[in-house]
């Protein structure tokens, strides 16, 4: 049996990426952080598919794409004030070209890396 045991973040400073995604999802470092690395989890100590996996933060040299290959898509059952709270913890909205019935906000985090906000709400399903 094989599963994804953490999805891993570029990011250029690691501090503040650590501050945001843990703000961002109620998450908290694992283990002491290091300057080029970090572990993070569910506050509550689980890593399930209830609340969430584990995401590690890999400091990186480069920009972020404009055009990730990958990105995160977070479910939001109140997605207007989920990206609203996002924008004041540090993401910003991005410029981009909406089908008409999207369900989803793009948004870039403080590194610049690009995440969805998805309307999980029971009238979006």
């Amino acid at each position: 049996m094989i599963r994804i045991g953490s999805i891993v973040w570029g990011a250029r400073d690691v501090p503040r990426a650590v501050e945001f995604w843990c703000a961002a999802l109620d998450y908290r470092p694992l283990r002491e952080p290091d300057d080029d690395w970090a572990l993070l989890g569910p506050a509550d100590g689980r890593a399930d598919r209830a609340t969430g996996p584990q995401l590690a933060i890999k400091q990186v040299g480069s920009e972020a794409n404009p055009s990730p290959r990958h990105h995160l898509d977070l479910y939001a059952s109140d997605q207007a004030a989920e990206v609203q709270r996002l924008i004041e913890l540090g993401a910003r909205e991005v410029d981009w070209d909406y089908e008409d019935d999207a369900d989803y906000v793009v948004l870039a985090d403080p590194d610049g890396n690009r995440f969805c906000v998805v309307d999980a709400s029971e009238k979006a399903l």
